[in-house]
């Protein structure tokens, strides 16, 4: 499984990267702040709503801790998508919020 820090990707947002976020906490999770520009598809949605993504794109998952992401992650992985997986979740995220 490919991962990547919190501070990579913030770094990666700040030099004006266009990156593809998923974020798989619950709704409620969410509106506490998530890492600008992310799209919510909690984990237990993961399955229904993965004819949503583009296999040609690559996708960071990013949870609370890093746990249900990485079972996101390994669950796309695979399907057949390219994605990666950030350590230790919002927890760890320093960066910009919305």
């Amino acid at each position: 499984m490919k991962e990547i820090t919190p501070v990579e990707v913030e770094r990666l947002l700040n030099e004006g990267s266009s990156l593809n976020i998923i974020d798989v906490r619950e709704t409620d999770e969410v509106e506490a702040g998530k890492i600008p520009g992310a799209v919510n598809i909690p984990l237990g949605l993961v399955e229904f709503r993965k004819q949503d993504l583009d296999k040609s794109k690559e996708y960071i998952m990013v949870c609370r801790s890093g746990g249900r992401s990485s079972r996101a992650t390994e669950y796309l992985e695979h399907q057949g998508y390219n994605v990666i997986n950030m350590t230790g979740g919002m927890l760890a995220w320093e960066g910009k919020t919305e």
